[in-house]
């Protein structure tokens, strides 16, 4: 089984716009294609790696997520964990690439090839690439036309 998954489309939207999007965890729940996320507080805005941002997930329980790639306005990737716990593993990708004057490509990857907990596994292995492209989707839905 493949442990690296990603999806990607062309969007009418800015690099910026989408990025934003991203980067706000208050918006994550808007376009998360997975149904995994409910809530994550605003002012929480990622700015670099090392920021570490919380978001509610759909199970009640808080997930610390810590940035671990970062490239303003075109990359972002971060590990999530249970809070107070290191990351188990599995981490999650967005990169912006221009695609013309207020067009994007946007490719999103899910890559659980460092994870080893078990209890995790079956979650893991459910992430496929149309989850991942349902979440562009959705974002593409917010930031066309923005």
């Amino acid at each position: 089984m493949d442990r690296i998954v990603s999806a990607s489309r062309e969007i009418a939207a800015a690099p910026e716009v989408i990025f934003e999007l991203i980067a706000d965890p208050a918006q994550q729940p808007r376009w998360d294609g997975n149904d995994n996320l409910t809530e994550a507080a605003g002012g929480q805005r990622m700015h670099a790696v090392g920021d570490v941002f919380r978001t509610l997930i759909y199970t009640g329980d808080y997930r610390e997520n810590h940035i671990v790639e970062f490239e303003e306005g075109r990359r972002i990737a971060w590990l999530p964990s249970e809070e107070g716990k290191q990351p188990p593993g599995h981490l999650w990708r967005w990169e912006i690439e221009p695609a013309g004057p207020g067009r994007s490509k946007v490719t999103h990857t899910y890559d659980w090839t460092q994870l080893t907990e078990e209890k995790r596994l079956v979650r893991a292995r459910a992430t496929t690439a149309d989850k991942l492209a349902a979440s562009i989707e959705r974002l593409a839905a917010l930031s066309e036309g923005a």
